[in-house]
């Protein structure tokens, strides 16, 4: 913390240095500039005055500061053709302004043009100059002077462009148009009111790599660009879109050309062990020379690289390429222009000596690699005469394949000249007295729409930006080992999203010139059956597939979710379609289902032989003595209750649900009431033998009949007012079982089911009681003990059946029923029928009345 004497010192230290200003401004009232002339490298007078900034050098050489003397000028090396090339398209399209009689007739376009040497200090220090008289003379009038140029052209680059904007662009003076900054930050008129451009912003070409990465199925890839606003900003805006697009980058590394060596050797480390082949290069021509020659020192070959519109048609970098580490590069430019007549102005580079000559004698000795004078190098160069001609030289200032740039700076010009033209009310001559003010300039520009020579149309949007467009370029394999920027596409950012991006039929080459579209995923997609889950601690991208669980499916590809079934349907195999489910249910064709059938048949066809036997011997005594309609009707209720065991089987409908359970529960009920009958009657024979007894005429063959019916007729009633109220009715049960339907019958009314098994319940009972009370009765054939015999195993079945019953699930508790409904059928045929057959058929001797009625 700053003590508080320190800030005491502080503050006498300022209050001095406002004092010394003070007395300064009243001893020397004028407007002076502080430091070194800044002299222009090109210049040519003129009635209206516009500034270019162009870098004719690429770099300088570093200097230690001691701080103890004024720092020197920079000294710039490395001569930069390219931008060369960009001066003298602004000095074609002064020049053609200047001999039209048709735009700014009568006026004179002159220029300033500075070199900047690649310092974006620099760029500042002259658009400064531009923008100031530029001269040493104190004078009070100096300071209210309109500025020295109408229009500065450049930078070439976003990040001075973006200097130099933040310093003159809040005061419009002068407004700026740059050929080739496509930062999308300078699309904020806040920030950079007066600055304008003929080239589209990064915004829609970030956004236009997205989707073209997108187009190719590429999700996982990586991505270098250069350490400035044009390669930041345009990197954030592409990784913002290509989120959205699902894309995810394995890295983001950026550098400078000016970086140590050790940081662009680390970006080639990072590439080496990526496991990415898609490469986005958001770099500039100069980073990318520098990238290329670390990468090829690697020989890092097979990566498809997407290139943005910086160096994506630059042939010097194609040329460089000599390890073929670029092959396939794909990416956007700007669309192919012309301009008539620029190639050979542009090739007459002889006039640029009469504006500095210094500057053009090093310019022709690195263009014809010669020297004016003796050289201390020791590589032996030829002399310069200032004779040479640059027919069938080929080097990076004959080559045109950067003619759209120089068109956009051809459009500058004239969207300048187009706006003083209108400022001027220029008609067959133009209105001198007009004092031109940046300020109306600027705002005529922003409305202008012509077109050129050439029938391009330029104007600019609310965001200073022309309209962007751009071809889709890809390098591919020329004559002689060149390559050939083949147009495959265009996008179109003026069209509806859908139909932005659009495709030539134009066969696409890639990485290593393979002819099949290079695979870039972090994982595998996912095929439909399955579902996505991240892996921990890695992007969204980087997945496992995992299949769907039973009951669910996933139908597309990269499914995140797996959609359940609809409960009638279930997922098949593969889980990726969901499937009818099968109806189970207690069928004939099953093993199961066939054994009880043939059990009911069986008992069927046994009580069809008891019943012949019968019949066969109804006159005998052991027939007569039984209550022999007694035991026919009994015969015919247990032949009814073995069929009733087959309405059980079978799929359920309405009528089977109806039918089984009142089928059932007559039967029984019937069976049971002549079981009744029959040990009412063996009782009331008992009692009719005694002394005085007279009771078998109150329990005679009518009154057998009679009990029969009311039993019988009571349980139709229960079944009757069930079927009313509530009736069985077929169910489809999805809960039962996970894959299959279970076909059922829902009782409907619970209570209604439960009565009729309660009252073939009591009556079992009051059977079973009756015939214990009668089990040691006298008769030599008792038939109350074979009716005691049978009644327990029927009370014993039933009473398991309960549980078991509502415990089963599904078909098996319909299987429980009918094994039920054959056991205690069963039971009583057995019990009570076969003994008297056995009698009957093996030994007939004790079947007369002597033997029947004999005592113990």
């Amino acid at each position: 913390m700053v003590s508080a004497q320190r800030w005491a010192e502080y503050g006498c230290t300022l209050l001095q240095l406002l004092l010394s200003v003070s007395f300064s401004q009243t001893e020397e009232p004028f407007c002076r500039q502080i430091g070194d002339l800044e002299k222009p490298q090109l210049l040519k007078d003129g009635d209206i005055m516009l500034g270019g900034i162009f870098s004719f050098h690429s770099s300088w050489k570093n200097k230690e500061n001691t701080y103890t003397e004024k720092p020197l000028p920079l000294e710039c090396i490395s001569l930069n053709f390219r931008e060369f090339q960009f001066a003298q398209s602004m000095l074609f399209a002064i020049e053609e302004i200047n001999n039209s009689s048709k735009l700014l007739p009568g006026i004179s376009l002159g220029y300033n043009i500075y070199d900047t040497c690649g310092s974006i200090a620099r760029s500042v220090k002259v658009a400064l100059a531009l923008t100031n008289d530029n001269s040493n003379i104190s004078s009070t009038s100096i300071c209210m002077k309109a500025a020295r140029v109408q229009a500065i052209m450049g930078e070439t680059s976003s990040s001075p462009s973006t200097a130099i904007a933040t310093v003159i662009g809040p005061f419009n003076i002068p407004l700026q148009i740059s050929h080739f900054a496509t930062c999308a930050c300078l699309s904020d008129k806040t920030n950079y009111p007066s600055f304008l451009r003929t080239v589209p912003s990064d915004y829609y070409q970030s956004r236009a790599l997205a989707h073209l990465v997108k187009h190719f199925g590429w999700t996982w890839v990586g991505a270098v660009r250069t350490n400035d606003d044009y390669g930041n900003n345009g990197m954030a805006t592409f990784t913002e879109t290509a989120e959205q697009l699902g894309i995810c980058l394995e890295y983001s590394v950026s550098f400078f050309r000016t970086d140590p060596l050790e940081k662009i050797k680390k970006v080639t480390e990072i590439i080496k062990s990526s496991t990415s082949k898609v490469i986005i290069a958001f770099l500039s021509h100069m980073d990318m020379d520098v990238l290329i020659h670390e990468l090829s020192l690697n020989n890092l070959t097979g990566f498809q690289w997407i290139g943005s519109e910086s160096w994506i048609f630059d042939s010097q970098i194609a040329a460089m390429d000599k390890n073929h580490i670029l092959d396939g590069a794909i990416g956007l430019s700007i669309p192919k222009a012309q301009v008539s007549g620029l190639r050979e102005f542009m090739f007459n580079v002889k006039p640029l000596n009469s504006s500095n000559s210094q500057l053009f004698n090093e310019f022709w000795e690195a263009l014809f690699k010669c020297k004016f004078r003796e050289s201390k190098s020791t590589q032996p160069l030829s002399v310069c005469t200032g004779h040479e001609d640059l027919t069938g030289m080929e080097n990076s200032f004959t080559d045109m394949s950067l003619m759209p740039i120089f068109n956009n700076v051809y459009k500058g010009v004239y969207a300048v000249a187009h706006s003083l033209h209108e400022n001027l009310s220029c008609n067959k001559t133009c209105n001198n007295n007009v004092q031109l003010d940046p300020f109306t300039i600027l705002q005529h520009l922003r409305k202008i729409n012509f077109k050129t020579k050439e029938g391009d149309e330029v104007y600019f949007n609310k965001y200073g930006d022309p309209a962007a467009s751009y071809e889709i370029i890809n390098w591919q394999p020329g004559e002689n080992k060149t390559v050939d920027f083949v147009t495959v596409g265009i996008y179109d950012a003026t069209l509806p999203a859908g139909k932005r991006l659009s495709w030539r039929n134009q066969t696409l080459i890639w990485a290593k010139n393979s002819k099949k579209v290079p695979v870039s995923v972090c994982s595998e997609t996912c095929p439909p059956g399955t579902r996505k889950t991240l892996q921990k601690g890695k992007p969204v991208c980087c997945h496992d597939c995992v299949k769907c669980a039973e009951g669910e499916i996933s139908n597309s590809t990269d499914s995140v979710t797996c959609v359940r079934c609809p409960p009638e349907t279930w997922s098949n195999e593969e889980r990726n379609a969901c499937i009818k489910k099968e109806a189970v249910f207690l069928s004939y064709g099953e093993i199961m289902g066939a054994l009880l059938t043939a059990a009911a048949l069986f008992g069927t066809c046994l009580t069809a032989i008891v019943t012949a036997v019968f019949f066969r011997y109804r006159k005998t005594p052991l027939v007569r003595a039984n209550n022999s309609e007694l035991s026919f009707l009994l015969l015919f209720s247990l032949a009814l209750c073995f069929l009733c065991s087959l309405t059980f089987i079978g799929q359920p409908s309405n009528w089977s649900c109806m039918l089984r359970h009142t089928a059932f529960g007559i039967t029984f009920v019937l069976c049971l009431s002549c079981v009744l009958g029959k040990t009412i009657v063996v009782l009331m024979a008992f009692k009719a033998k005694l002394p005085g007894g007279n009771v078998m005429k109150w329990f005679g063959p009518t009154q057998q009949r009679l009990s029969v019916f009311t039993f019988t007729v009571i349980q139709v009633t229960i079944c009757i007012l069930w079927l009313t109220i509530s009736p069985p009715f077929p169910f489809q049960n999805f809960n039962e079982m996970k894959d299959k339907i279970m076909s059922e019958c829902s009782l409907g009314s619970a209570v209604g089911f439960w009565s009729v098994l309660g009252y073939i319940g009591l009556l079992a009972m009051m059977c079973f009681t009756l015939a214990f009370l009668a089990r040691k009765l006298p008769d030599n054939f008792n038939e109350a003990k074979f009716i005691t015999f049978s009644m327990l195993i029927f009370c014993a079945v039933w009473i398991t059946f309960i549980p078991s019953y509502v415990s089963a699930p599904g078909k098996l508790s319909v299987a429980v029923e009918i094994f039920a409904i054959l056991a205690s059928t069963f039971g009583l045929l057995i019990c009570i029928f076969i003994p008297k057959c056995y009698v009957m058929l093996l030994k007939p001797e004790k079947n007369t009345k002597k033997n029947i009625m004999g005592k113990v």
